[in-house]
């Protein structure tokens, strides 16, 4: 996405238009929209065409070249492709260079928090006629992804839980019961907010399906967010899109606060306790 916008920009400093560009390349100006917007592959040879075009110089082409190099080397996840939706390997993508991250989740424990136990528990329900060994990948699949949380430069993690998943009874109390000292635990770091919606707030906005936004570090990158179905997932970049989900995401957190959504945990666990 990133070297897709630099050659949108370096095609509009040089002042080319997409036809005398598609022409470089003897490709339709359809094609060079899609490689700007990072909708299909950058091959090498290609940007390399693009920037001889543009008037580049040799160590820019080598800089742009080695960018793409870059961005066609598979994912950390690309051995779990099997078992892994084309609609969600983006999501991992995106989860992985994200700087922020904010999510809500009126269901389930978000994944990047949940326990093993947890983990198995949601994904044999979701998959009931998964393999052992592929739901066994799934699991690993999901908690190697949280491994983003202990890095140096882990990004910054807000969710928002409703109450109503507190309740809902995952693997039984035993495993419930560990995944709120979980959520206990993380609590506490310094990058990770979590805070729970309880039952007495009642209707309000923010009420509807999953969704996860992210921002990035990057200036090219746009912020983004993701809504998940059934069997699909939905990206969204439009701006008003963005500030709707974003808007709704802090309105919820202002119905309750850290010491709430802590006391709430805890009485939880005692429950299950």
């Amino acid at each position: 996405m990133i070297l897709g916008r630099r050659l949108q920009e370096r095609r509009q400093d040089a002042n080319v238009s997409l036809e005398t560009a598609a022409k470089a390349l003897r490709v339709t100006s359809l094609t060079i929209r899609r490689l700007e917007k990072a909708e299909v592959a950058l091959k090498p040879l290609y940007v390399e065409k693009l920037l001889e075009t543009y008037g580049a110089d040799r160590q820019e082409i080598d800089e742009f070249v080695g960018m793409a190099d870059k961005a066609n080397e598979p994912g950390w996840w690309h051995p779990y492709r099997d078992v892994l939706p084309n609609w969600f390997s983006a999501y991992v993508s995106l989860e992985t260079g994200a700087r922020t991250l904010r999510t809500y989740e009126p269901q389930y424990v978000t994944g990047l928090l949940q326990t093993h136990a947890y983990a198995k528990a949601i994904l044999r329900g979701g998959f009931p006629n998964d393999s052992e060994e592929d739901l066994d990948r799934r699991i690993h699949l999901r908690l190697r992804r949280q491994s983003l949380l202990e890095r140096a430069d882990a990004p910054t993690l807000w969710v928002v839980l409703e109450e109503a998943v507190l309740h809902r009874v995952v693997g039984g109390p035993e495993v419930m019961r560990e995944q709120i000292e979980r959520l206990l635990e993380v609590s506490e770091l310094e990058h990770v907010s979590i805070d729970v919606v309880p039952f007495a707030a009642g209707a309000h906005t923010g009420a509807c399906a999953p969704f996860t936004y992210f921002r990035f570090q990057e200036p090219e990158l746009p912020d983004i967010v993701y809504s998940e179905i059934l069997s699909a997932g939905v990206y969204l970049d439009q701006r008003s899109d963005v500030v709707t989900h974003l808007e709704a995401h802090n309105r919820m957190s202002l119905l309750t606060s850290s010491a709430e959504s802590r006391a709430l945990l805890n009485q939880m666990r005692k429950e299950y306790s």
